[in-house]
């Protein structure tokens, strides 16, 4: 905790110092018709630091797992599988462990597949903020509103007509496969103190993390989840620039975005567009990004929270640097809650290493277009 209160004051400081560099940059833009080479360094420098305080205050505890005995011993059948193969099972063993008959190999434990979707957050961002749902079926089907109640007025003898009643459709999610390739040699599967579960679950995380968190963003739901900024019913604000972000496209998107998801909003953003962003201010000399305030709470620009999403692309003519919406309420993820992983110690043989496929599925929607708002690079 108290390292936690070191680093914010840190930070605070530190951005104290940022507004002054930045307003020194800005005159000497004035001046000499641009900044010089040191002031610019210095801003480059104090981007980074905060960058990382900001990592740092940002990082999620570490919590631990317990489990009861059969998933204790479940877990160690499939590590035994992992390293030995089938063959090495004991008929106690075997009964321990699940065939997937859809995806072939065999389900990982619960508390596998949980230390691998905790790592995919850290790829796929979107995760932190989107409403995300567990299903055992190929897809599911969510209500939708068509359309809503409508009073009528009435005199006090008047005859009292039907209303329009709330209506509802049903809107399907599909869910997607994807799978990971991991190669580990047999010198590490033969070494007791090698940590194969972790070496696997971590490559898992990060190729299934990565793989899915582009198609959040830019999936054109052909055997992917549908990307945020492929959904066609997303509304759009320009940045009132052709190449640039601006501030007032900032507080346009802002105002634009209806107050019941506003306030509960969250930016989506990459690094360079966030790096462009701290240097902008309002009319009256404020700057839209503001650092944490106090602990538990996150960086803002225009008073709402961001998360930095690689994917994203940069400024740009055009494009959609930024999304402003209420995640929970707009896009669905859904986990198919099973992944199994094939042991394969032939392909690879040759290379004295031995194949794991790992198999995922996941789907993704824009369920609440209205709920999300895009700002687009362009002068109207």
């Amino acid at each position: 905790m108290a390292d936690e209160k070191n680093t914010l004051v840190e930070l605070k400081g530190l951005f104290e110092e940022f507004k002054q560099t930045n307003d020194q940059r800005e005159a000497e833009i004035k001046k000499y018709g641009e900044a010089l080479a040191s002031t610019v360094e210095k801003l480059e420098k104090m981007n980074a630091r905060m960058d990382e305080l900001e990592t740092k205050l940002n990082r999620p505890a570490q919590g631990e797992t317990k489990g009861v005995d059969q998933e204790v011993e479940k877990k160690k059948a499939f590590n035994l599988y992992l390293r030995k193969g089938v063959e090495a099972f004991t008929p106690e063993q075997k009964a321990l462990v699940t065939y997937d008959d859809t995806l072939g190999g065999y389900l990982a434990p619960s508390e596998y597949v949980n230390e691998i979707i905790k790592g995919i957050v850290e790829f796929s961002p979107i995760r932190t903020v989107a409403s995300v749902r567990q299903t055992s079926r190929r897809d599911v089907e969510l209500p939708k509103k068509t359309g809503s109640l409508s009073a009528v007025w009435v005199a006090e003898t008047g005859t009292r007509s039907e209303t329009t009643g709330m209506t509802y459709g049903l809107e399907k999610i599909p869910v997607h496969e994807m799978s990971a390739i991991v190669d580990i040699s047999f010198a590490d599967l033969e070494d007791s103190e090698f940590n194969m579960e972790a070496e696997i679950s971590a490559e898992c995380a990060e190729q299934f993390g990565v793989a899915e968190g582009k198609a959040f963003v830019e999936g054109n739901s052909v055997g992917k989840p549908q990307g945020i900024l492929t959904n066609g019913s997303i509304e759009s604000t320009a940045s009132g620039d052709a190449d640039e972000i601006t501030a007032d496209g900032l507080l346009d998107i802002f105002y634009d975005l209806k107050s019941a998801y506003a306030n509960n909003a969250v930016w989506l953003l990459n690094r360079s567009t966030l790096k462009a962003i701290r240097k902008l201010k309002d009319g009256n000399g404020n700057y839209l990004w503001q650092p944490n305030i106090g602990l538990g709470t996150p960086p803002t620009i225009c008073e709402r929270p961001y998360i930095e999403c690689v994917d994203m692309p940069d400024i740009a003519a055009n494009a959609y640097p930024a999304v402003l919406g209420d995640f929970k309420r707009g896009y669905k993820i859904i986990d198919r809650i099973a992944i199994s992983i094939t042991r394969d110690n032939l392909t690879q043989a040759s290379s004295g290493k031995c194949r794991f496929t790992a198999r995922k599925r996941v789907g993704g929607q824009v369920v609440l277009a209205e709920a999300i708002r895009k700002l687009k690079i362009a002068t109207s």
